[in-house]
């Protein structure tokens, strides 16, 4: 493009006369030039290839400078919420279990040391987290840095951000989790989260009941038929004054689901893939199961279907052995706080195995703050705000949430209380039949089916015929949220 250069004219010239000649007689003298009305077009001072090729570069270095004004004022501000500092970026980070009061700390701790950003914290109720959480993240108005179960991974794949090595390297996820928290936050080789808290499914034992019996602890199913038929008690008119464990139902029994996932994964069950499993594996685990509420196959009733909540049960000092989780104590002892119980791993059938159940935080695809975002995160993985946060927690309960990190779990060994539930995760797989996620989609609608199958098994239908619906329900809910069986 040349522009307006002028590099000649068309117009006739006229040739002065020979100096010192008069002008011909019929020649007149030509008409005064008038000055135009504007300044004609300036001379351009270079002309040719060098004059054009100068103007391309001055265009192109305009264009250039208006790309890096773009970027700087509109493209920059999505990833980063501004360059500026003094708290430029402001991060929104959702919880469930602990209050403002607790997290605060740790958030101003990571504030001092990243002055340009700012974390808001929000406790969530669990109620219809996983719906609002989803559906705000939809819409753009959701979190940057949010907790998930460690069940919804792989179903929510797409809103996280896989974690890049700045924040943990796969060599210290390895070194420093545990290895089911290594099987359920990785994805094709990506880290797609880290836990704060790690929790297994354990025994629960009224010490004293056993002691009046001069009984040990079972270790072995075998055992524990053995050690449940001596502790049930009844009267006279049949009614159960002491139960020897709280297994065999559903509807009274809240950790149901988890209690079967155990006996499902030490029955080879692959939970990672339950369609894939054959119907008799279900059904061998259904059948044991219920019998002790059904009081089959050798083994006495231990338990009755129509009882109160398993966990008030124990509390009331009625049950001599309950199944549950690190947080049960706290409602135990809520409900009997002189009560003596102890806690130790699940039966086993050849080697010990139980069930995870288990937090992560991680970060929203949808984020426009991904930089600092993944600070955060790599602040929250490190073991000393682990600790900041164990001791924090201690202090408004009686114990805080256990460890997810192999390194801080050794330093509650003495503990014999927590203890067991962190030795459980060395060993430890994942389910989707978990209790009190409270999501409405995957977990409830697994837990249906297993619920369903559990019932028809107490109302005489066959194990087999219970276990074939139980696949088919199975590969339906598998199919509906994209996991592969």
């Amino acid at each position: 493009m040349e522009g307006n250069v002028v590099f000649g004219t068309n117009e006739p010239q006229i040739k002065p006369p020979l100096q010192g000649q008069p002008l011909p007689a019929a020649q007149a003298p030509p008409d005064p030039v008038i000055p135009p009305s504007s300044p004609p077009p300036p001379i351009p001072v270079h002309n040719g290839l060098f004059g054009g090729l100068l103007i391309k570069i001055v265009i192109v270095v305009i264009m250039l400078i208006g790309i890096g004004l773009a970027v700087f004022f509109f493209i920059l501000p999505r990833f980063s919420g501004g360059l500026g500092g003094g708290g430029d970026v402001t991060l929104t980070y959702w919880g469930l279990w602990e209050p403002k009061s607790v997290m605060q700390p740790v958030i101003d701790s990571f504030q001092k040391d990243h002055p340009g950003i700012k974390v808001v914290y929000e406790q969530r109720d669990i109620k219809q987290y996983k719906e609002t959480l989803l559906t705000r993240m939809s819409s753009g108005d959701g979190p940057d840095v949010f907790r998930f179960h460690n069940s919804w991974t792989t179903s929510m794949k797409s809103a996280l951000s896989p974690l890049p090595s700045t924040v943990i390297s796969p060599q210290d996820f390895k070194k420093y989790y545990f290895p089911v928290v290594q099987s359920d936050m990785t994805i094709s080789g990506g880290i797609y989260g880290i836990p704060l808290q790690m929790d297994t499914l354990a025994m629960f034992v009224n010490d004293g009941i056993l002691e009046d019996y001069g009984i040990g602890t079972p270790r072995t199913w075998e055992e524990f038929v053995t050690v449940t038929n001596a502790l049930t008690v009844t009267n006279r008119e049949g009614q159960t004054l002491t139960y020897g464990a709280a297994i065999g139902a559903y509807d009274n029994i809240s950790r149901a689901p988890d209690l079967l996932s155990v006996l499902f994964a030490q029955s080879r069950v692959d939970l990672r893939k339950p369609g894939g499993a054959s119907a008799q594996s279900y059904a061998d685990s259904l059948r044991f199961y219920t019998d002790f509420a059904t009081g089959r196959d050798g083994i006495v009733r231990t338990w009755n279907p129509n009882a109160p909540q398993a966990i008030s049960v124990f509390a009331g000092e009625k049950a001599a052995i309950y199944f549950g989780y690190s947080w049960d104590i706290f409602a135990i002892k809520a409900q009997n706080p002189s009560l003596q119980f102890s806690i130790h791993q699940v039966p086993y059938l050849t080697t010990p195995v139980t069930v995870a159940s288990y937090w992560a935080e991680g970060v929203s695809s949808k984020s426009m703050h991904q930089k600092e975002a993944m600070l955060f995160l790599r602040f929250l993985a490190k073991k000393e705000t682990q600790q900041q946060l164990y001791s924090l927690e201690s202090k408004i309960r009686l114990f805080g949430e256990l460890p997810a990190r192999r390194d801080l779990a050794e330093n509650l060994r003495e503990n014999q209380l927590v203890y067991p539930f962190l030795q459980g995760a060395e060993t430890a797989v994942s389910s989707y039949f978990v209790s009190d996620t409270y999501d409405n989609s995957l977990n409830e609608q697994m837990n249906g089916y297993l619920g369903n199958a559990v019932r028809s098994v107490l109302g005489n239908v066959s194990p087999e015929s219970a276990s074939e619906t139980l696949r088919k329900g199975i590969s339906q809910v598998l199919v509906k949220y994209g996991i592969k069986e």
